[in-house]
């Protein structure tokens, strides 16, 4: 007689697992709607820089690129104390104040710097220079840091900086409000990429030293580099200048807040996909921003490129791209990976191991 054996289980087990499934459907979807806020915002926020800084507002250019600094960092600040208060995270500084302004001084002069560039060079050439950020984020992190990098990382970093040269030197790479002018935007450009590797190395050393929550330095490290864009302000003589311009502007105003506001909408997503997913998705996801902004600045703004620029942008994010993948792969037991599947992986092997128990038994 041959006796059929039907697997039996329990209603509770077939519950867990579906609602295991019904986790990683749901926590993809979340992951989508942070990569989808991400690039949504700062795309947003790029073409409203793009735009700031290179149209003119009934005939008049705007040209004080610190007054936009500020204005960023009061409405991050406007954010930052809220959600210290709603989290019931600390008001006072958690770590010494001259520290969190090492970090601003880096901080407000790197994004002056990026944006005075964009009255020398094309958007395309700035946002590439964030990747071309990789070399000067490496040095940093081995000088201040201590840090040590393997051979692929120095590999693409080396591919990103050969596209980006590649892209700089075969074909139009200049601004039209000043083209003949563009070397002083590289030279900006290069101020910006040593300042901003700089802040990232400090804020990365910062977290680690003294372990400061994410308000707490977003309201400080905000705060301080609001007070040093005013003081540069009043010093340069352009706070009068920049406020008769908004008086007289409306339509400046405008922009100017609602770059502010995408700015602070892009750190919740950052911040919320940071925390749930890691920094390999955010890695990659901030890959295909830069890929959409430059796509969408050259159809809105109707910039010039050529065949070798585009070549140029192909092996740029085909390295980018690899090294997220690469890194996503080889850790699948990694923090970064982990938050995505972990929890719905360990219900359904909790599933399985207590079935396969009552099967011994």
């Amino acid at each position: 007689n041959h006796i059929l054996h039907i697997p039996y289980y329990p209603l509770s087990e077939q519950a867990t697992t579906m609602e295991s499934s019904q986790s990683v459907g749901t926590q993809a979807a979340w992951c989508a709607f942070y990569g989808a806020g991400i690039i949504g915002t700062l795309v947003i926020y790029g073409l409203l820089q793009e735009g700031i800084m290179t149209e003119e507002y009934d005939g008049d250019l705007f040209e004080y690129s610190v007054f936009l600094v500020m204005c960023n960092r009061l409405a991050a600040v406007a954010f930052a104390i809220p959600m210290a208060f709603i989290k019931q995270e600390p008001l006072q500084n958690e770590a010494p104040l001259w520290k969190y302004l090492l970090v601003s001084l880096s901080n407000v002069y790197a994004s002056s710097c990026q944006y005075e560039a964009l009255k020398y060079v094309s958007f395309a050439v700035q946002m590439l220079g964030k990747s071309f950020k990789m070399m000067p984020v490496m040095i940093w992190g081995m000088i201040i840091a201590g840090k040590s990098y393997g051979l692929r990382d120095w590999t693409v970093a080396l591919a990103v900086t050969l596209g980006c040269t590649e892209f700089l030197m075969t074909g139009p790479t200049e601004s039209k409000v000043d083209s003949g002018n563009s070397m002083k935007g590289f030279l900006l450009l290069l101020c910006f990429l040593a300042l901003d590797g700089l802040t990232s190395t400090l804020q990365e050393k910062l977290f680690k030293d003294h372990k400061v929550s994410k308000n707490n330095q977003m309201m400080y490290v905000n705060g301080l580099s609001a007070v040093v864009s005013l003081i540069t302000l009043i010093s340069t003589g352009e706070l009068a200048p920049a406020i008769a311009f908004s008086s007289k502007h409306p339509g400046f105003v405008g922009d100017a807040a609602l770059l502010s506001a995408s700015a602070v909408a892009s750190q919740i997503f950052i911040y919320s996909q940071i925390k749930e997913f890691g920094a390999l998705v955010f890695a990659a996801t901030m890959n295909v921003r830069q890929v959409v902004s430059i796509c969408v600045s050259y159809i809105r703004y109707d910039n010039p490129i050529t065949a070798l620029q585009v070549c140029g942008l192909i092996v740029i994010f085909a390295a980018l791209f690899y090294k997220s993948v690469m890194a996503m792969v080889e850790a699948p037991a990694k923090k970064e990976k982990a938050p995505l599947l972990q929890d719905a992986n360990a219900k359904r092997e909790e599933v399985y191991e207590s079935h396969s128990a009552e099967k011994k038994v």
